[in-house]
This record gives structure tokens, C-alpha cells and sequence, in this order.
């Protein structure tokens, strides 16, 4: 499974999203390839991602796509990203 952190740059925001979701993903006896990634290069990072996750500034901006989006609100917030990835993975 490949779930891909969204954020405009690239490297602060999804970079903290990715560290939490490997440690949720770990947490809740899951696997899967988790990678940071800017707008910029979404399309050709997500193509075959199953999950993206981002704030919800940039939904709109994700476009169309056959991954489920996960609008998270406190990249912080491990508990809420526990709960988003397990239903969305569960």
C-alpha cells in the first residue's frame, strides 16, 4: 500500500505528516510506503497511491484521483490520524 503526504513545498509540513503516519501505520500493525510530496509533483508521486493525506487547504488542488483523500487538521494530533487511517484502511 502506498499513502502519500501532501503539503505546497514538499518538506516541513508533509515531512512531519509522513514521520506520524509511519508511526500510526506501525501502531496499529499496519504497512505500507509512506512518502512526502509537493503539489507540484502530486500527480506523478500519488498515481498509484491508495491514501493521500492532507490538509484541507489542498483538496482542491489534489484533482481528480482513485486514492482516498484524508483531510487531516492537526498534523500533531497522532490520535486523529490513528482514527482517520483506520477507517479509511480498516
Amino acid at each position: 500500500m502506498k499513502i502519500v503526504a501532501i503539503c505546497g513545498a514538499g518538506i516541513g509540513s508533509s515531512g512531519i505528516l509522513k514521520v506520524n503516519a509511519e508511526r500510526v501505520l506501525a501502531r496499529l500493525g499496519l504497512e505500507a510506503d509512506v512518502t512526502a510530496a509537493h503539489l507540484g509533483s502530486l500527480s506523478a508521486d500519488a498515481a498509484d497511491a491508495q491514501v493521500i493525506l492532507s490538509s484541507r487547504e489542498f483538496v482542491d488542488a489534489i484533482g481528480p484521483t482513485n486514492a482516498d483523500v484524508i483531510v487531516i487538521e492537526n498534523y500533531f494530533d497522532t490520535d486523529e490520524l490513528a482514527r482517520k487511517l483506520d477507517r479509511a484502511l480498516g
